[in-house]
């Protein structure tokens, strides 16, 4: 994705000054790593010809003062900061900026919108705080994670990724754009094949004239169906069909009617890599 930004603008340079010390931090990595490619695009956009972006990373414990212009309590974080030298965000817009599809539709830039959507939800599902700072000079974008007083284990002999898949074929259903390519890269990153679904509807249509391994349903979707309708459509086409229901709920009637329905098991977003990967693997490997 950074190889393609800069084929498109040639002039932006991208610089890195990582700490080397960080404390560790309970995380999802691929969603950072989204998060943090949104903003690098986002920052991009927002040069015209030629410019700089800086990634800083660096460790602070911060008093109360400080937290709260962040909305965190005081503690220990690590933060992540994404620096550009563009022309800034007008002062009305600071306050929307983070809302779905505003500064796409309003300020006109496509690195904006949903993909700050994606780095908002990123920060709320890991109880951090970010701020964003903005001038004619340029804008900082600050992402404070909670540090992790938990002993980093020590590094894996392989590299192997985890509960790896066959090249099976799975049908991923979310409304939301943004889960749908999280879910995308995480099976990819697995062994999987994907297709994708943006509602129940369309996923039944697919179904109508293919056929996939397993389905990963999101539970509601709006307008549409939801998770266990679209469940009761598939079965009707291909009785059998294995599915996973995923989930940011717990287990609520919707989802116990599906599972009697015959879905082979249930994940709670925001799962993680090892999560997902281990119970595919049971899916497709059930004991005997």
């Amino acid at each position: 994705e950074h190889r393609m930004l800069r084929s498109l603008h040639p002039g932006v340079d991208c610089i890195a000054q990582l700490a080397a010390d960080l404390w560790p931090l309970s995380c999802s990595p691929i969603h950072l790593k989204k998060s943090l490619m949104n903003l690098v695009t986002n920052a991009t956009e927002a040069i015209e010809r030629t410019g700089r972006i800086t990634i800083r990373t660096s460790n602070a414990d911060l008093d109360s003062a400080t937290a709260l212009t962040a909305g965190i309590a005081a503690g220990k974080y690590v933060i992540m900061e994404v620096a550009d030298s563009g022309s800034g965000i007008a002062a009305t817009d600071l306050d929307h900026i983070f809302e779905p599809f505003y500064t796409k539709k309003v300020m006109g830039r496509s690195g904006t919108g949903l993909g700050l959507a994606v780095v908002w939800n990123t920060i709320q599902d890991h109880r951090g705080g970010i701020t964003v700072t903005s001038s004619t000079q340029g804008t900082v974008f600050t992402l404070y994670f909670p540090a992790s007083d938990k002993e980093v284990p020590p590094p894996e002999a392989t590299d192997a990724t985890p509960c790896p898949g066959a090249g099976e074929t799975i049908l991923v259903v979310d409304d939301e754009p943004h889960l749908r390519d999280i879910a995308r890269q995480m099976l990819v990153a697995l062994g999987y094949e994907v297709v994708t679904a943006a509602s129940g509807e369309q996923a039944v249509d697919y179904l109508k004239t293919h056929r996939v391994d397993l389905v990963l349903l999101d539970m509601l979707m709006a307008p549409g169906i939801n998770g266990r309708q679209t469940f009761e459509q598939i079965i009707a086409l291909h009785p059998g069909q294995k599915a996973l229901i995923a989930s940011g709920f717990s287990r609520d009637e919707e989802v116990q009617r599906a599972l009697r329905l015959g879905v082979s098991g249930y994940l709670q977003k925001p799962y993680t890599l090892n999560s997902l990967g281990q119970v595919l693997y049971t899916i497709f490997h059930p004991h005997p």
